[in-house]
C-alpha cells in the first residue's frame, strides 16, 4: 500500500487553510464582542461564526482526506 501523494498534498493545503482560519474567527469575534454597540456587530458576529464553522468543517476534511491518502487502496 503507497501513499498517494496528489491526496496528501491537498489534505496539508485544507489543513493549511484549517489553521488560518482557526486564527482568525477567534479575533474576528473577540473584536466584534468588544464593540457591541456598533452598527457593524451583528455582520460581524456573523462573519467570525462562519469562519469557526468553516475551520471545524475544514479540520474534519483535511483530516479525512489525510487519512484517505494513507490507508486507502488505489482504483
Amino acid at each position: 500500500m503507497k501513499t498517494d501523494r496528489f491526496l496528501l498534498v491537498k489534505g496539508l493545503k485544507y489543513m493549511g487553510i484549517t489553521i488560518a482560519l482557526m486564527f482568525t474567527a477567534p479575533v474576528i469575534l473577540s473584536q466584534a464582542f468588544k464593540n457591541v454597540g456598533h452598527p457593524f456587530f451583528w455582520p460581524i458576529v456573523i462573519i467570525g461564526g462562519l469562519l469557526a464553522i468553516g475551520a471545524i468543517a475544514g479540520g474534519f476534511y483535511g483530516i479525512k482526506v489525510i487519512m484517505d491518502a494513507l490507508f486507502s487502496k488505489k482504483k
